[in-house]
């Protein structure tokens, strides 16, 4: 393969590790804390080289797994005192772990290339000069060969523990009551967080980690509301997103990592606009809809209450709608019409207005008659 078409396989499998367990932490209403994580395994990767004196060494990805776990501990032991909320426990914890890791680099690290701006930002376009040789066998870029082990490993462990992530997902209690230890899933979940976090910086830096960790899941949800389709489209998503963002640095000549990020931003706003169910369009045209089912009701509860009455032949009629329903003019012709289409009403020789048989169901119905 051509750099080019490793850079986009990196890219793909990269959103696609990140956006397996985004789905949870969506779902758990923990998108703050993979952000938290993503910044505060910079200590444990600082640690970690400080120990080995080898910035290429897997012990890195442990140390740095080891200080997301951390950092979710310290998080909950601060919320459980309830003397804050979690997101300020958050706020709280990982700030503190990433500026110890930023000073470290700074005073002790400073002829390494483990720069901040290398960690936060990432470089996508230099991955593929970083082979994996074995026996002198070219393998390929060593980044590529991480992020698929690290997607294996999520597809794995969420196809083994599905059941117990999904119940103690929406339901930690009932997880407990059944005995399904939600304590260690949740640990074990945020481990894996930490270890996906870990591997997919150091190609594309922490903030397109937190980007295609929680946008793609956070569109997915928008357009389903089953489990597994959520997962199925998380994926999709983020894939796209990182293809269309990798083409869009090519013709503007941009950042990698900056125009992925900026591709899930606009994946989330599409859907965020246009989800069928849940868009921002569908629920105006739901609203729209609505209020003038409303409107129908109304007129209909309005006809049923004054037919066969003495004062049915002024309260019957259009040109009465607006003293008694507070209607304009042109919304009360509007609104007739409607229910005229409908089958609610029709009009007398008189153009007095009259009920319909569905339209009395429905005015009965209304009102619980």
């Amino acid at each position: 393969m051509v750099p080019e078409q490793e850079i986009q396989w990196i890219a793909a499998v990269t959103a696609a590790a990140c956006a397996l367990p985004g789905v949870f932490l969506v779902l758990r209403r923990m998108a703050l804390m993979s952000d938290a994580i993503s910044h505060a395994i910079l200590l444990g990767i600082v640690i970690g080289f400080f120990i080995t004196e080898n910035i290429a060494s897997p012990l890195l990805v442990a140390a740095a797994a080891l200080t997301g776990v951390l950092t979710v501990s310290l998080v909950e032991v601060i919320n459980r005192t309830h003397l804050v909320r979690e997101d300020a426990a958050i706020g709280l914890v990982f700030p503190a772990l990433f500026s110890i890791g930023v000073i470290l680099i700074s005073r002790f690290a400073g002829s390494v290339h483990l720069d901040v701006d290398a960690v936060l930002l990432g470089e996508l376009a230099f991955a593929p000069f970083n082979r994996l040789v074995v026996n002198g066998v070219d393998l390929g870029p060593r980044i590529l060969w991480l992020m698929s082990a690290i997607l294996l490993l999520n597809a794995a462990f969420i196809a083994a523990f599905y059941k117990e992530l999904k119940l103690t997902t929406f339901d930690a209690a009932l997880a407990g009551a059944l005995g399904f230890a939600p304590g260690l899933v949740h640990y074990a979940f945020m481990t894996l967080v930490s270890v996906t976090a870990v591997g997919a910086f150091d190609a594309v830096g922490s903030i397109l980690v937190v980007a295609l960790m929680i946008a793609p899941p956070s569109a997915a949800y928008l357009l389903t509301d089953r489990l597994p389709r959520m997962i199925g489209l998380s994926v999709a998503i983020g894939v796209a997103s990182s293809l269309s963002g990798y083409w869009m640095s090519y013709l503007f000549d941009v950042s990698i990592a900056g125009s992925m990020a900026t591709m899930t931003g606009v994946a989330f706003g599409l859907v965020f606009l246009l989800a069928p169910e849940r868009g921002l369009l569908a629920l105006a045209r739901r609203r729209a809809r609505q209020r003038w089912e409303f409107a129908q009701t109304m007129l209909a509860i309005h006809l049923m209450n004054h037919e066969d009455s003495p004062d049915a032949a002024e309260e019957n009629r259009e040109s009465h709608l607006h003293a008694h329903l507070r209607w304009e003019q042109d919304f009360a012709r509007r609104v007739i019409r409607r229910a005229e289409g409908t089958g609610w009403l029709s009009r007398a020789d008189d153009d007095a207005l009259q009920l319909t048989e569905r339209g009395r169901a429905a005015a009965r119905e209304a009102v619980g008659a």
